[in-house]
Parts: structure tokens; C-alpha cells; sequence
């Protein structure tokens, strides 16, 4: 592809974009930027949750990984879908119940404002971090397609990726994101489905021997109950999914932020259950176009490109196929990429306005509106700076970037919740700040010296199950009797 055509094809996805943007932010105040004023429809808020969920990396990561980890990430997949339950009939009531706007409220009510600060600073570092390495996999793409052949250096190319997102969240906020999020996981999943069909088509495979390419590839394979030192092994993958599937979406502000959108908990455990169980079928079409891919390259003899995140966009934009595949290739990493960057930037803007800047989500209407844009601004620069270290320091696969990252940012607030919810007992306040952050150091000794303490054994994502353990037993460590009554 061109890059004329490229910016072209990007220029009209944002003029709908902005189109919907517009229509669903008119009048929005700051309530409405926040939670949607708590009317949005559940099955609306469904299908934006699975645009959400499904970034950009998924999008280019997962089709690639198949070459080396087969189907087992289904395995991870189905612990999520267990995950969202969890979420939906744990979590969901709890903050509904709170009424609360950022879902770390619930750690100053249970524990204290220190707990509350801690917990509120974790999720902006993780957050903070992972939407910058999803947004980071689209902006090294259009470095490839656009920005490089006109000679443009990596940080204009994200600078001007940031100033997207900022243009079209800056107004309405959640109220905005529930709209063209749901427009954007339409435009994702039509064009992961006809670029299977067109790669499909040029292979003249029709569907039934479609199924059977793909069943009797031995990158189909999803199960792995053979070996336990393998990454791949089903009860590592399984278990990693339900925890984080619980820390990555039910105590992330910025996937919570849609669900308490929702005009009750009832309807807000509809739109959980249903996007979950469709982000499972979803991403098993990411893995088969992925056999698709390599069973193409095969065929034409196209060398395999040293990162497996390179594979999809190699042969969609290379010119193998009608100029369609590219430009469908396009919309649905743009849409995938937005969708999660453009919710990351509003939830950012939320928790550190409500949670860190605390005093100040008491202003009134006019002063808490000009609060809000001017830390929307500050989180846009800041993403665009952690875009560039990333470029910079760059030398793993993204997806396993994205979830490394969690493993260890989001274990303190799962430790946290999870305490809260389940013991009765009171913390020394002080000492939290501590606790969250010596569980990360001990997971990382533990993770690094794991073959050589465990016989081999090496931990995967499940390492942030030790985490968020290793915060629960420093919150026992630091608990007492309970002497106030406090909100369980």
C-alpha cells in the first residue's frame, strides 16, 4: 500500500470517527465524561467492551504467535471468559452498591486513604504503561507504511497518533468511547472476517476445506497438559487468564469506567457475560486467520520476518492480495488500537483527576471542568514521551510485553481487593504503600530464580497470582482488630 492511501483510508475512518464522536458528546458534562451519567444500554456497552478488550495488539500479535505457541493462548482465553463471571457477580454489585465513580473509592472506604492512593497509583502506572505499548504496535506500523517512506521521524508519528485519541475523547468522555467504541468493534470484526475470506479465496480454499487446513495444522493445537515447565501448560495459561482477567478488567478503571455506565448492576452483568463469551469466538478468529497467514506464506515462498508481529501486516500491505485486504487491514488495527487507547486516556484522566487529585473532583461544575481538560492534556503528552522511551527500548514480542507488564502492576491491586473482599479484619493504613511494593520485587526474585529453585519450573503470567498473594499475606502481616466500622 501506498502511504497516500494509507492516510487517506485513516482520514476517512476518523471523519465518521469524529462524526459519531460529535453527535454522542453534546452536552456532556463532567459526570457524563466520567460514567455516561449511568444510562447507556448494556447491550451497547457490550459490543464496545469487545472493541476494547481486543486492541491493537491482539489484532497483529495473536494472528503471529501461532507459529510458536499454536492455539494455547484459547487456553488463557477460556480463563478469561471464567474471569468476567467472577467479575459480573462478584465485583459488579460491590461497586454499584458503593456508587462509586473510580472504582479505587472502594480501598479508601475499606481501608483507608492510604490504600486508596496506593491502589489508585498502581492502576495509572499500569495503565499508563500498557496503552502505551498497545498504542506503541500501531504507531511502529504506520511507521512502516507511512512515516518512513516520507522520511518522518517515530515521535511525530506519535505524537499525531496521541492527538487522535485526545481529538475525539477530549468532549464526552465515557459518553463518547460507549459510542464509537461499539462502531469500531464493528469495523474490527468485519474486516479480521474478510481478510480470512480473501486470504482464503487466493488459497481457493472454500469452507469446509478451510476447517480441515486449519484442524489438521499442527498450529491448531490448544491444549497442553503434557509438560509443567512449559508456558504453554493448560493450568498456567487457565488460572493466568482468571486473575487477569479479574486485575485487567475488573479492577481497571478504565474497563469498569464502560460498566458503570450501565443503568444498574443487573444490566451491567449482561453486557459483562455477553462480551466475554464473544471475545473468546473473536479472538479464535484471530488464530485461524494466523494458520491462514503461515499456510500462505508456505505456499508462496515468503520469507517468514524476524518479529511474528510483522506477519500480518507483511502480507496484508506487500501487495499479495487485492488492495481491499490492505485497507480492511488498516480500519481493523486502527479500530482495535483506538478503542483501547481512547478509553485508557479517558480513564487515566478519571482516576487521576478523582482518585490522585482528590480534592479537586469537589470543585464545582465550571472549575472540575477545567481540571479535567487540562490533566486530559497532561496524560496525552505523558503517553506520547512513554511511546517514544518504548520505541527506544523495544526488543520483546508486544503481547507478552502487554501481559509482563500486568503481571506485575496489577498484582497489588488484586491483592488488595481480594483481602478487602474476603477477610474482616483492618490494616494499618500506613504500611500499605510498602507492602504493594515489595510484592513486586519478591515476585520478580522469585520469577528470575524459578528453574533453578523449582527443577526447571519457569513462570509465566501466572506469576501475577503470586502477586497478588504475596499483597494479601503482607496485608495479614499488617492487619488488626477491627475497630470502626468500615464498607465491606
Amino acid at each position: 500500500m501506498t502511504p497516500f492511501l494509507v492516510i487517506l483510508t485513516i482520514a476517512i475512518y476518523f471523519i465518521v470517527l469524529f462524526g459519531i464522536s460529535y453527535l454522542s458528546g453534546r452536552n456532556a458534562d463532567s459526570e457524563g465524561f466520567f460514567v455516561g451519567n449511568r444510562k447507556s444500554s448494556w447491550y451497547l456497552v457490550a459490543i464496545a467492551m469487545i472493541g476494547s478488550s481486543i486492541s491493537g495488539v491482539t489484532f497483529v500479535s495473536v494472528p503471529g504467535m501461532v507459529g510458536a505457541s499454536s492455539f494455547s493462548y484459547l487456553q488463557m482465553v477460556l480463563g478469561f471468559v471464567v474471569g468476567q463471571f467472577i467479575i459480573a457477580f462478584v465485583l459488579i454489585p460491590l461497586f454499584y452498591k458503593l456508587n462509586v465513580v473510580s472504582i479505587y473509592e472502594y480501598l479508601e472506604n475499606r481501608f483507608g486513604v492510604s490504600s486508596y492512593k496506593t491502589g489508585a497509583w498502581f492502576f495509572f502506572i499500569s495503565k499508563m504503561l500498557g496503552a502505551s505499548v498497545r498504542l506503541f504496535l500501531v504507531c511502529i506500523t504506520l511507521q512502516l507504511l507511512v512515516f518512513e517512506p516520507l522520511n518522518l521521524p517515530f515521535a511525530l508519528n506519535a505524537a499525531l497518533t496521541v492527538l487522535l485519541v485526545w481529538l475525539y475523547t477530549f468532549k464526552g468522555g465515557v459518553k463518547t468511547l460507549i459510542w464509537t467504541d461499539a462502531f469500531k468493534t464493528f469495523c474490527l470484526v468485519i474486516s479480521v472476517v474478510l481478510c480470512i475470506y480473501y486470504i482464503a479465496s487466493d488459497l481457493n480454499l472454500n469452507f469446509s476445506s478451510l476447517v480441515v487446513i486449519i484442524k489438521e495444522s499442527s498450529m491448531s493445537k490448544m491444549f497442553f497438559f503434557d509438560d509443567i515447565n512449559d508456558k504453554r501448560y493448560f493450568f498456567k495459561q487457565f488460572l493466568a487468564g482468571i486473575f487477569t482477567m479479574i486485575a485487567t478488567t475488573g479492577l481497571d478503571q478504565d474497563m469498569m469506567q464502560r460498566n458503570l455506565s450501565c443503568k444498574n448492576s443487573r444490566d451491567s452483568q449482561k453486557n459483562m457475560i455477553t462480551s466475554g463469551i464473544s471475545q473468546f469466538f473473536i479472538i479464535a478468529l484471530f488464530l485461524m486467520l494466523g494458520v491462514l497467514l503461515y499456510t500462505y506464506a508456505s505456499a508462496n515462498g515468503i520469507a517468514l520476518p524476524e518479529s511474528s508481529d510483522q506477519l500480518f501486516p507483511l502480507i496484508a500491505t506487500a501487495g499479495y492480495f487485492p488492495i481491499i485486504v490492505g485497507v480492511l487491514f488498516i480500519i481493523g488495527l486502527i479500530s482495535a488500537a483506538y478503542a483501547a487507547a481512547g478509553s485508557a486516556l479517558t480513564a487515566l484522566t478519571t482516576s487521576f483527576t478523582v482518585d490522585i487529585l482528590h480534592d479537586r473532583f469537589k470543585e464545582n461544575e465550571v472549575q472540575l471542568t477545567r481540571t479535567r481538560k487540562k490533566v486530559h492534556v497532561s496524560m496525552s503528552i505523558m503517553m506520547t514521551l512513554v511511546i517514544i522511551v518504548i520505541n527506544a527500548l523495544n526488543n520483546t514480542s508486544v503481547i507478552d510485553a502487554v501481559y509482563i507488564l500486568a503481571s506485575y502492576t496489577y498484582g497489588p491491586i488484586l491483592g488488595m481487593f481480594a483481602y478487602g473482599i474476603f477477610s474482616k479484619r483492618q490494616i494499618h493504613d500506613r504500611f500499605i504503600p510498602l507492602v504493594a511494593i515489595l510484592a513486586p520485587i519478591l515476585c520478580y526474585i522469585l520469577q528470575t530464580n524459578s528453574a533453578a529453585w523449582f527443577n526447571g519450573y519457569e513462570f509465566s503470567y501466572e506469576i501475577l497470582i503470586f502477586n497478588a498473594l504475596f499483597t494479601a499475606i503482607g496485608f495479614a502481616i499488617c492487619s488488626k482488630k477491627v475497630t470502626a466500622n468500615k464498607t465491606n
